[in-house]
């Protein structure tokens, strides 16, 4: 069993800074590497979070969506510079993934990276809910 860890909070936001954010996660985050269409396109590490972990903190106006395949994921982009720091995931509509690769680093003690086989999402959505 893994123990819990004290959660910090952690900054980030997009590459030019129109949009930023806090999440509280552990100092050592876990995030996951999706093959899917579009998080393997952007190369999305996502750290899972609960909507009380997580706080837009500028640039809501900044946002834009986009949404395929079912509709149910939010998929937010800063409109000024395209970066997709975080979305609301179809695995956890109740919650946000944050993109790692967009965290301020300062607060990121360790990332353990693993694979996650979202090309096939229906038989492996069990492994992350």
């Amino acid at each position: 069993m893994q123990k819990e860890q004290k959660k910090v909070t952690h900054k980030g936001g997009c590459h030019c800074g129109a949009v930023r954010f806090e999440v509280a996660a552990p100092a050592e985050i876990e995030v996951l590497a999706c093959n899917c269409s579009i998080c393997n396109k952007v190369g999305f590490l996502h750290l899972i979070a609960t909507a009380d972990d997580f706080k837009i903190t500028k640039g809501e106006d900044k946002l834009t969506e986009y949404r395929f395949n079912t509709g149910t994921a939010r998929h937010l982009f800063c409109s000024v510079c395209g970066v997709k720091s975080f979305y609301i995931p179809r695995s956890h509509p109740d919650g946000w993934s944050v993109n790692a690769r967009c965290l301020d680093m300062d607060t990121v003690e360790k990332t353990t990276i693993t694979d996650y086989d979202g090309a096939n999402w229906e038989a492996s959505i069990h492994k992350i809910t």
